[in-house]
This record gives C-alpha cells, sequence and structure tokens, in this order.
C-alpha cells in the first residue's frame, strides 16, 4: 500500500461558495478570464488562477492510479489561506475549507483521508478549529510556514501547539508565497528558491525559540524534504555554538542537528544523492512518500524516484506505507 502524504486539492464548491459570499471572508472570486478564477483578498493581495487539475477529482484519482498511490492525504492550497485576514473571517474560511474537505473525503473514503487548516491569526481559534476537524475526520493539520510573514516559531501559537499534541494531531508545514519576492519573480525561483527557504527559516525559528523543547511529543511534517534545513544543519549548528544566545533570542536546549529527527520528511527532492543524502542524515524512519500534486514541482512518479536513487524494496515499503500507517495512527 502507498500513500502519499503530501496531495493539494480544491473542492469545487469552494468556488462556488466565494461566488456567492466571498464577501463574508474577506475574498472576491475574481474572473481573470472567461472560466478563470482566482482569490483577491481584502489585504489586496491577489494570487495564481485556479487550475483545472486542482479542481478535478476524477483527474485526481486517474494520476493515483496511474503512480500506483492507494491512498492520499489531501490539504488545501496553502496560497488561499488567507494569512493577512481579519481571525474572525479567517476562522469562518478555514471552516469553510474544512467542510468541503469532509465531504470530498468521505464521498471517497477509500482513497482519501484530509490535514484540516486552520486561522494560525489567533491560536485559540486555531486550536477550537483543529479540535472541531478531528471530530469531523481529519488525521491533522496543514500549516502554511509563515503568518502574514512571520516564522510560525515567532507567533504566540503555544495554545494550537498544544492542541495539537492533546489531539495527537500530525502538523505539516507547507510553504507559502502567493507573491514572490522582487528577486524570485522570474525563472520559477519563487517555486525553487522562496518556498524551500519558508520552510526552513520557520523550522529554524521554531528550534530556535524553545517550540521543540516545550512540545516534545509534537509530530511535524516537512515538505519538499525540510526545504534546505538539512542542507545547511551544520551552520545552523555553528551559530548555536558561536552565537550569543541572548542577544539573538536562541533558547533552544541543544544545537540545532539535534532535532533533526523529531521531524518527518517528505520524499519530493527529485534527485536520487539527495534522497540518499536525507535518507543517511534522518534515517529511512523519518521519510514520508509525497507527491505535492498538481503542481508543477510535483514528482509525477515518486515510487519511481525512489526506485532510481537505489533504495530498497523493503525502504520503499517503509518510506510508502509503514511510516505514514505508523504517524496516522492507521
Amino acid at each position: 500500500m502507498a500513500i502519499d502524504v503530501h496531495a493539494h486539492f480544491v473542492p469545487p464548491d469552494v468556488l462556488q461558495t466565494l461566488a456567492d459570499r466571498g464577501r463574508d471572508f474577506g475574498i472576491d472570486l475574481v474572473e481573470t478570464e472567461p472560466g478563470c478564477h482566482c482569490c483577491r483578498f481584502e489585504t489586496g493581495v491577489q494570487i495564481r488562477p485556479f487550475f483545472d487539475t486542482i479542481l478535478n477529482v476524477d483527474h485526481r484519482l486517474a494520476e493515483m492510479d496511474r503512480q500506483e498511490i492507494d491512498k492520499a492525504v489531501m490539504t488545501i492550497w496553502t496560497d488561499i489561506f488567507g494569512t493577512d485576514l481579519p481571525a474572525e473571517k479567517a476562522e469562518a474560511w478555514h471552516r469553510t475549507l474544512n467542510d468541503s474537505l469532509v465531504g470530498l473525503c468521505d464521498a471517497h473514503a477509500e482513497r482519501f483521508a484530509w490535514m484540516a487548516s486552520v486561522p494560525l491569526q489567533d491560536a485559540a481559534r486555531a486550536a477550537k478549529e483543529l479540535e472541531r476537524a478531528m471530530k469531523a475526520g481529519a488525521v491533522g493539520a496543514i500549516v502554511s510556514a509563515n503568518v502574514d510573514n512571520r516564522n510560525l516559531g515567532e507567533c504566540p501559537l503555544d495554545e494550537f501547539w498544544a492542541a495539537c499534541v492533546a489531539l495527537k494531531a500530525p502538523v505539516f508545514i507547507h510553504p507559502t508565497q502567493p507573491v514572490a519576492p522582487p528577486r524570485a519573480g522570474k525563472f520559477a525561483l519563487n517555486q525553487v528558491c522562496a518556498y524551500t527557504y519558508d520552510t526552513t527559516l520557520t523550522v529554524g525559528s521554531m528550534i530556535s525559540n524553545g517550540v521543540m523543547d516545550r512540545y516534545p511529543a509534537l509530530e511535524l511534517i516537512l515538505s519538499h524534504g525540510g526545504g534546505t534545513l538539512p542542507w545547511l544543519i551544520g551552520r545552523f549548528d555553528r551559530m548555536y555554538h558561536a552565537s550569543n544566545h541572548q542577544a539573538l533570542g536562541i533558547t533552544a536546549k541543544a544545537p540545532p542537528s539535534d532535532y533533526l529527527g523529531r521531524f518527518h520528511y517528505d520524499t519530493i527532492l527529485h534527485h536520487g544523492p539527495a534522497l540518499r543524502y536525507l535518507r543517511d542524515l534522518v534515517g529511512v524512519e523519518r521519510m514520508l512518500l509525497g507527491t505535492d500534486l498538481p503542481f508543477p514541482p510535483g514528482d509525477p512518479d515518486p515510487l519511481k524516484s525512489l526506485r532510481d536513487a537505489a533504495f530498497t524494496e523493503q525502504e520503499i515499503r517503509q518510506i510508502a506505507e509503514i511510516n505514514p500507517k505508523a504517524l496516522f495512527g492507521w
């Protein structure tokens, strides 16, 4: 059994809800060209248009069959989370998104599970929505790697992290850059670089600010192989040992490399040597199969990627089946 832990979808009824009452959430559904729509938030941020494959369940099931994926853990597209919305509107928006996933996954229970999104603008509201979603069948939470350009480790989220531990809800940290930074506006540098740095910055902040120490049972999944964290871990450790902790606000009890084994990492790296390095660094027990489909940087054949990287069949089974079943309690 192969389980994809990194798969995105937007149920089409979300667009109808936006068309009917998007103003309730502070979101306009804008038609950029005939039949093509995008979200424009009341803050002025306008994201990329929705595309057919993120809305089409038949296409998703066909792709899963082609990839030999038995089950996908579905998550909403993080760019539409609206991390700059007022907390009350964000709570209503994420409730709507989660309700839409309930309907989709209940209709395809053999193939889909889902992780809930939450309004990180307010930790209490986020914890409340996570509890509601878990009762409705969610297997965890997905959070954006920044809240209106603030690192998660610098946001007052302890009430939410405590709820994740209490509910035994794994948390999938996924980058979001709805508007590319100026230097990443061309050449796909937003997807290649800015997204992976987003993950690295926020995980670095969570380690350094003591989140991982305060919540030792918190289960975190890092997208895209952990961003650049595995490659920069020596630099993280060097600064931990060489810097003035009080001046920099570092409260971590141990060097950053000591926390690598606390995270789970998806396999979306597109490079055999990189996959083997990740395995050797954190252990095959911390790796999870991912596709990131239907986005272009996704892996169209993740099992083949592992085979091409010379992973054994037992290692592949560990990554694709044993690890996710253990993480989600299946």
